[in-house]
């Protein structure tokens, strides 16, 4: 129906001509004549009628055709003197058209059928494909920086997107990057600078040099201070605080801290070196979150025994220095406010649940077996939690079987996750590091946890712990629990089993009171002797059997001097208890003259275990640290997976030239 209504739609003219036509046949009905003339006049109008729509038509076709031009006209002067350069590229780069804007911007080279990638060949042309328009924020060219804004253009003879072809425009944020650049440079960064050792050296030296040596230490302080255009401030005797731009603090990183080493070579009649720890906040928000990060990076520098820089930006941490052996900080007061305090969780618990690292030592199941006691005597159940255990601790842990008074002191993590509660205290020995524990999944799921640990704290760490007793200086895990139980109550007496084990850990990790050994040390092996510790029965402990032995002498016999004092070794292939055997080796290798350092690899069917050890000169866990590791300077460990042993060796050679590099001893 539309489309007939549509039929006889006519325009104006030809309704009136029909109208004209009926009255003309009207009139040759009345006369011929009349009539004729009538159709005459009406061919007249039918004829110019033809001829007015004509010409109309005509001028309508013109008007377009002049209005089209004009368009396009416009549209190509628009781009033509776009005020900013512009390119038309294909999808692989081809330059297929550019404005004059943008040859001025290439000094005038020829770029048609060009790739654009032979004269920026850092142009992200994969970063087109991503959608039909899109942002670079940031590109360098020429020593200016630019955002690239494109969009992708089809034509009707190109159909497939593949051959579309990409507008790309480039706006000038020189002088925006500039500002951005400098305003990142002038922000302000908090130092929090601790003398790490100030009442050593000041009962170290005469009272009449006293002086004279803390002066030295304020004038270096205050000189690197003008060094580094910061302004500095003392609010204690032993603390500083230094406020200076970003800027400065890349130039500071970049050398290292050499004001750690200038405070370290102050002579003034002081017997020990002073060393210092340093905080710095970097990447925060505001100056008060500044602050709060440096506090934070000093508390980290201080944990990890002192003489040594640490910056936080963000959640990441880089540590410089570290240099020397830490100065024993520990009192008795500090262990009998721990001791206290761990004997009031345990009360407050319902059980107590003990966890070491993964692949526990003597050390591990030493310091254990010490808090076992304390929480039996606080009238606790209390469990050790191990899966699996090693040839380093097989001895042991066979003899606590056989007495009846340890029935259930092992527990396996999965009874243990189904056991804890609320209410239930996790205690962790021998590391701090979440990832190294027996179970991280425990201590996910517990909400009371205590931490005992000797090492130098690391980037990881657990941080919800209700008590942490982190102390660098002491010589074992052992040594630090022998001291709470002197303090966790005077009638607590431990089972000579148990003393022998707690005397094996100090004994272990001191490599026979060599090593980290101070005047507390001596002091709980004395404790633990009078407690009934056997030194035959500690021995008997470390006993191995044949093929260990002969394993650890073929790992010795394959080391390899790589560097001056420095010896590499690899454990054979398919070594039975490799970890052990590569630790054995690296202490052995130790007794040759002429190597203060020995690091060897062993392969694990958790990776390439690494162990290191060092007489001090060579700080070992500073070169692990660089593969993931950590532990102290004369002692250290790490882990690397997915990796070959040739590939591994590698990394370590790497990490050693690089620690001789930045000149770290």
């Amino acid at each position: 129906m539309k489309k007939h209504f549509r039929k006889w739609n006519l325009p104006e003219s030809k309704i009136y001509l029909a109208i004209i036509l009926v009255f003309v046949l009207i009139l040759f009905q009345f006369d011929y004549w009349i009539g004729g003339i009538a159709l005459a006049l009406f061919l007249v109008l039918v004829f110019y009628n033809w001829r007015m729509m004509h010409q109309r038509k005509e001028e309508w076709n013109s008007y377009l055709e002049n209005l089209s031009e004009d368009i396009d006209w416009a549209t190509k002067n628009a781009v033509l003197s776009i005020p900013m350069p512009l390119m038309v590229i294909d999808p692989d780069g081809t330059i297929t058209w550019y404005n004059p804007q943008f040859r001025l911007l290439m000094e005038g080279n020829k770029l048609l059928d060009r790739k654009i990638q032979d004269y920026i060949p850092q142009f992200p042309i994969t970063q087109l494909k991503a959608g039909d328009e899109g942002t670079i924020p940031e590109l360098n060219y020429q020593g200016k920086w630019y955002r690239l804004l494109w969009s992708m253009v089809r034509t009707d003879s190109i159909s497939s997107r593949d051959k579309a072809v990409y507008l790309i425009y480039w706006l000038d944020i020189t002088e925006d990057y500039r500002i951005k650049t400098l305003y990142q440079a002038k922000k302000t960064i908090f130092a929090h600078i601790v003398v790490d050792n100030y009442d050593e050296v000041l009962s170290n030296t005469e009272s009449t040099k006293r002086p004279t040596v803390l002066a030295e230490i304020e004038s270096r302080i205050a000189r690197w201070a003008k060094d580094i255009n910061a302004g500095w401030v003392k609010h204690d005797h032993e603390k500083y605080l230094v406020i200076l731009e970003e800027q400065e603090l890349e130039k500071i990183r970049q050398t290292k801290f050499q004001v750690l080493d200038r405070i370290r070579d102050i002579s003034l009649g002081n017997k020990i070196p002073v060393t210092l720890s340093i905080g710095v906040g970097q990447g925060a928000e505001n100056p008060y979150l500044a602050n709060s990060s440096a506090l934070s990076a000093l508390e980290l520098a201080l944990g990890r025994g002192g003489d040594q820089a640490v910056v936080k930006q963000g959640t990441k941490l880089f540590f410089y220095g570290g240099k020397s052996q830490g100065v024993e900080k520990r009192t008795k007061v500090k262990s009998r406010v721990i001791a206290n305090a761990l004997r009031e969780l345990i009360e407050h618990s319902s059980e107590v649940f003990i966890m070491s690292h993964e692949g526990p030592d003597i050390d591990s199941i030493g310091s254990a077996l010490g808090l076992y006691r304390c929480a039996k005597f606080a009238g606790k159940n209390a469990h050790i939690v191990l899966d699996k255990s090693n040839v380093s601790v097989d001895s042991l842990i066979e003899k606590l079987q056989e007495k009846e008074i340890y029935e259930g002191l092992f527990i396996r993590t999965e009874d243990a996750l189904n056991r804890i509660n609320k209410d239930s205290l996790l205690v962790v020995v021998d590391t701090h590091r979440p990832s190294f524990t027996e179970s991280p999944e425990l201590l996910e799921k517990a909400e009371r946890i205590v931490v005992f640990d000797h090492h130098r704290r690391g980037a990881e760490s657990i941080e919800n712990a209700t008590l942490s007793y982190l102390e660098p200086y002491a010589s074992s895990a052992s040594e630090l629990v022998t001291e709470v139980i002197q303090y966790f109550d005077d009638r607590i007496r431990i089972e000579p089993l148990e003393a022998d084990a707690l005397l094996a850990g100090i004994t272990m990790d001191t490599k026979n009171f060599i090593f980290k050994t101070g005047v507390r040390t001596y002091e709980a092996a004395s404790y633990l002797r009078r407690a009934g510790a056997d030194p035959t029965a500690v021995r008997q402990l470390f006993q191995d059997d044949m093929d260990t032995y002969a394993n650890r002498s073929e790992t010795v016999k394959r080391a390899q001097m790589i560097k001056p004092g420095i010896a590499i070794s690899e454990c054979p292939p398919n070594t039975p208890n490799a970890q052990l055997v590569a630790a054995q080796a690296a202490d052995n290798l130790l007794n040759i003259k002429g190597i203060t350092a020995s690091i060897v690899l062993c392969s694990t069917p958790d990776g390439i275990m690494i162990s290191g050890r060092s007489l001090g000169s060579i700080n070992v866990q500073v070169i692990l640290e660089k593969l993931g590791g950590g532990g102290h300077l004369t002692m250290a460990g790490a882990q690397l997976e997915n990796i070959t042993m040739k590939e591994a060796r590698q990394r370590v050679v790497d990490a050693i030239n690089e620690y001789l590099k930045e000149g770290v001893k």
